[in-house]
């Protein structure tokens, strides 16, 4: 089982940036970021093919996210840019060592983390 720890959530006015961190216990063949927001379902916003570096995204997220990854300190990134009130959630790190499903397909996550806050206000 991979062990996965976020941090790096807190408050921003919109158009602000924050940098959320996965440290990870392993890196597996995708790791993902995912959010949800209270009754609404869990959703994919970035994944990195760790072997290639390749990474995808949301369509909302386009052009403002990216996600990256830093082997030697086992860590994982969400850079947020230009924030929207919109990208308030819960992040969750996640990694999958399945193959098959479409990347944002929470299903296809083996290991989640417990999460961190994104709050962006007006």
């Amino acid at each position: 089982q991979v062990q996965l720890e976020e941090s790096g959530g807190g408050s921003v006015q919109a158009g602000g940036s924050l940098r959320l961190s996965c440290i990870t216990s392993e890196f597996t063949y995708i790791m993902a970021w995912f959010r949800q927001d209270q009754e609404k379902e869990r959703e994919g916003v970035a994944v990195i093919y760790t072997n290639t570096g390749n990474t995808d995204y949301a369509d909302a997220v386009k052009g403002r996210f990216t996600i990256s990854q830093d082997k030697t300190n086992n860590t994982v990134y969400l850079l947020m840019n230009a924030l929207k009130p919109e990208d308030t959630a819960k992040y969750y790190c996640a990694a999958s060592r399945s193959f098959g499903l479409h990347w944002s397909r929470p299903s296809r996550y083996n290991d989640w983390g417990q999460g961190t806050q994104v709050t962006v206000s007006t």
